[in-house]
């Protein structure tokens, strides 16, 4: 006689834990570090491969200005972004954008005071206050050092959030800053079709938070009737 066979169920088991959304992953984080290093990656490697053109030097001072606008906007996207998509996890990116920021920007700084000033502190100081858009430059970095200072948790809890929030305020004055800076640079060679497409975005990513701002207001005015 043949037995059947016995087919015994699996054990039941609880519903299987919903996996963590890909913004919320601990990769995440280390994936945008990698990407935000690339750019240097890139200058480094052409700087050891001659591939920066006829005036390395120039090529190396302007990539590193033009990363750190980059970056500016990016970090300043993040909000908009956040809400417009309703995704609160890019906001634990923000930090490290910002961070990368002030980062490329003091290799800007760097790399005009090495490769066009030769480090000579005397001549570097001439330089910014007889060019104003150097002047402009380095005050946009300067504004930046608080805001990289205090990036962490315990600055937040030491300063407590409004004067914290009031403090990085300032990144808005660095962003117009940095563009005055681009725009004057590419004056000297009439150049101002990237200096058009920046401020076409800056001006998006600002006006996007005046009209958030005022949006608020007039709903808290509404509830309070």
């Amino acid at each position: 006689m043949n037995q059947s066979t016995v087919l015994t169920p699996r054990a039941a088991t609880p519903t299987a834990r919903r996996a963590k959304p890909l913004l919320l992953r601990p990769a995440a984080k280390a994936l945008l570090f990698v990407l935000c290093l690339l750019p240097l990656a890139w200058l480094v490697y052409g700087a050891f491969a001659d591939a920066l053109g006829a005036n390395p030097a120039e090529a190396l001072i302007r990539s590193t200005g033009d990363w750190t606008l980059r970056f500016l906007c990016i970090t300043l996207t993040i909000t908009p972004l956040r809400q417009i998509a309703r995704q609160p996890a890019l906001a634990r990116f923000r930090r490290m954008l910002g961070l990368f920021t002030f980062f490329y920007g003091c290799l800007h700084f760097l790399c005009y005071g090495w490769l066009d000033m030769g480090f000579v502190f005397d001549d570097i100081v001439r330089d910014i206050v007889k060019r104003p858009f150097i002047l402009v430059g380095s005050s946009a970095l300067l504004l930046m050092s608080p805001l990289a200072l205090t990036s962490f948790n315990r600055a937040i809890k030491a300063l407590g959030a409004p004067r914290w929030q009031l403090l990085h305020r300032l990144v808005y004055a660095v962003v117009l800053l940095g563009l005055l800076h681009f725009f004057w640079m590419r004056s000297a060679k009439h150049n101002y079709a990237e200096v058009a497409v920046y401020a076409a975005i800056i001006s998006v990513l600002l006006g996007w938070r005046l009209w958030a701002r005022l949006a608020r207001l007039r709903a808290q005015r509404s509830a309070s009737l």
